[in-house]
């Protein structure tokens, strides 16, 4: 795609770099920035900046949070014996937004998948035992597995699974609403809704 400036050229190679936009759409977004005010295009451009700056991960599961501990971890409204391990910070926003649920979460950052280089050691699985075996910040009494149910899903939930049953913590996962190789936020609310209400013993 020839540009008439290299500087535009730069912008939409940048911005064809996020998920799902080509270089038409890049160059679409990129004119209609070179349109806006250019205060608006500094806010927009500083808000991205803070993502790497200001953005944390919460010390106990993991999501994005601006301090130390994320707001559901932090709050003294939810279900602490409860804790749902889902794949990435997408899956507790879809799960969030069905307000069906009022436990904890743990986010593995991803699951295991040798195909892609994505090993035991690559996810958050070592500070999901701890938590478990610690009772911090409360005991656990249920883990539900909400990962993928993909070949991949289905090898990382075994393998919790495996690694859970002799903490003598109770293990569930959402029921199959959810269709066999979906993600969780691509459900929509009321089904998943209900997979986590209906939840069942994993291997039942």
């Amino acid at each position: 795609m020839e540009l008439p400036s290299s500087t535009l050229a730069q912008a939409v190679e940048a911005l064809s770099s996020l998920p799902g936009v080509g270089k038409r759409s890049a160059l679409r977004y990129a004119l209609h920035l070179l349109q806006q005010p250019t205060d608006d295009v500094l806010l927009l451009s500083d808000a991205i900046h803070r993502l790497t700056t200001d953005i944390r991960y919460c010390r106990i599961c993991h999501s994005i949070s601006d301090s130390d501990l994320c707001p559901i971890c932090a709050s003294p409204k939810r279900v602490q014996s409860i804790v749902c391990v889902v794949e990435n910070i997408q899956d507790v926003m879809a799960i969030e937004n069905t307000q069906q649920y009022r436990g904890l979460y743990h986010v593995l950052g991803g699951v295991i998948s040798p195909i892609d280089g994505i090993g035991i050691r690559d996810l958050h699985i070592d500070t999901l035992l701890s938590r478990i075996q610690q009772g911090t910040p409360a005991p656990i009494e249920e883990v539900i597995l909400a990962l993928p149910t993909t070949m991949e899903g289905d090898t990382t939930n075994f393998y919790l699974n495996k690694q859970l049953q002799p903490m003598g913590v109770k293990v569930t996962t959402i029921a199959r609403g959810v269709a066999i190789g979906d993600n969780l936020e691509y459900a929509d609310e009321i089904t998943l809704g209900r997979s986590i209400l209906h939840r069942i013993p994993f291997g039942g």
